[in-house]
């Protein structure tokens, strides 16, 4: 009654089931790491901008300092704005897209072979919109510290001849190849300045949303459906049998 199970045709519809069911549940539970990776990634956010701002330099100083682990504390700067920005292009935020604009900015209280620059984002450009530029005064800076950004695994590469005026990522090594003395290991998002940036200065970037995401939902769908394959295999099988069986 149930030899027919074993024909070829069979075969290959419960291999085909087989992987199906497997395919989505390891999709699932891959959702599942990524919704913990995802809270493990809040966690983190949220415990480090709730740590009171220090100097970037005191900060750097720190025997066991490592740009990862600093990623979004805040720190304080003061200093003066330096030539030579550069613009991160296609950005959008708040559904616009545009540039970012970084620029570097040297430090007061290092000078000559001991001068300290670090490039700060200074935020987002619509498209269309020029960016005046910085004042040339000396100012006071709130930001969040960020890692230098590295290419990845199939994305396009920044052009590395000469100065460069426009960049995909924030790559601090190459960025420090055209820049005089030392730079910071890290770049820095701009919160807030004193003076104040006017009307028509870039807009600070924000703080990551912290929330869980669609994954958990996302895993959700896929186990569900893992388990209406498993049926339809179920009733498929079952329509056959009654089928013989009726013959």
């Amino acid at each position: 009654m149930y030899w027919f199970l074993l024909r070829p045709k069979w075969i290959g519809f419960h291999l085909l089931v087989i992987f199906g069911v497997v395919l989505m549940i390891w999709l699932g539970f891959w959702q599942l790491d990524r919704l913990d990776q995802r809270k493990a990634f809040n966690e983190a956010v949220v415990e480090r901008s709730d740590e009171p701002p220090v100097s970037l330099t005191d900060l750097l100083s720190e025997p066991d300092f490592d740009p990862a682990t600093a990623e979004w504390r805040r720190v304080t700067v003061e200093g003066t704005w330096l030539p030579g920005q550069v613009i991160v292009f296609n950005r959008t935020q708040n559904g616009q897209p545009g540039d970012n604009i970084v620029t570097p900015l040297l430090l007061d209280g290092h000078d000559g072979q001991d001068s300290l620059t670090v490039l700060i984002n200074r935020g987002f450009v619509p498209v269309g919109v020029d960016d005046p530029g910085p004042p040339e005064i000396g100012v006071e800076v709130l930001a969040r510290v960020r890692p230098s950004q590295e290419r990845q695994r199939g994305g396009l590469t920044d052009a590395t001849d000469g100065p460069v005026t426009e960049i995909r990522r924030v790559d601090i090594p190459q960025l420090a190849l055209q820049m005089d003395g030392n730079v910071a290991p890290v770049y820095l998002d701009l919160i807030a300045s004193i003076p104040e940036a006017g009307p028509s200065a870039p807009i600070p970037v924000p703080a990551p949303t912290v929330d869980d995401g669609p994954h958990l939902s996302y895993a959700m769908q896929w186990f569900i459906f893992a388990l209406a394959v498993m049926v339809g295999w179920t009733l498929a099988v079952r329509r056959s049998i009654a089928t013989r069986r009726a013959s």
